[in-house]
């Protein structure tokens, strides 16, 4: 359920983006398969091994250095994809050149102040194999790194209002961002500047 929510959330920002379309920490490739993402880069070999297998043409690499030419995708993807990032804002630049004038990036985050955020931080200071490693980030960082990047915040869902279980239960997504939301889907769009360059 936790997944279906999420990717209710995340699959409205991407209707009508241009194709090909590129999920940066595609890791196994299961929101990329859902939501109809061609091509998924991930410096883990074993996830992408099955994200091949559900059909994502797969790339072993790093968000911080994209190897594909300026301008080459409409819409980029990153789910839970920054806070495993050293420099969350070096992908969030990268991702920016690899679009095309026009393109959309969306995001999907776990706010750190949400109740969910709070929750999977302490599992990480207890030792949580997967996060421990993460450093969620808060809406407002989120924002001020995307317009840093060269994007405008033009489309957002929220969802995950329920309190934090290991069986969460369906629920409406949310226009907007919603204070208290577990989960955040942002939509940024290049921004003029950004796509004519300097």
């Amino acid at each position: 359920m936790l997944f279906d929510l999420e990717l209710a959330a995340l699959g409205p920002l991407l209707t009508g983006t241009a194709c090909p379309r590129l999920e940066v920490g595609v890791g196994s490739g299961r929101f990329a398969a859902a939501l109809g993402v061609e091509v998924g880069i991930d410096p883990a070999e074993a996830p992408l091994r099955l994200a091949s297998s559900r059909g994502v043409l797969v790339v072993r690499g790093s968000g911080r250095a994209l190897p594909f030419p300026d301008g080459c995708f409409g819409a980029v993807v990153l789910v839970v994809t920054l806070c495993f990032a050293d420099d969350p804002a070096g992908v969030l630049a990268e991702a920016a050149r690899v679009l095309r004038p026009g393109g959309r990036l969306d995001l999907g985050l776990v706010p750190s102040d949400s109740a969910w955020g709070r929750s999977y931080a302490e599992k990480g200071r207890a030792g949580h194999p997967f996060y421990r490693h993460a450093r969620l980030l808060s809406i407002d960082v989120h924002r001020r790194m995307l317009v840093a990047a060269g994007f405008k915040i033009v489309e957002s869902r929220s969802t995950l209002m329920q309190a934090p279980s290991d069986t969460p239960v369906a629920e409406s997504v949310r226009r907007g961002v919603a204070s208290g939301a577990g989960f955040v889907a942002l939509a940024g769009l290049k921004s003029d500047a950004q796509a004519k360059g300097p």
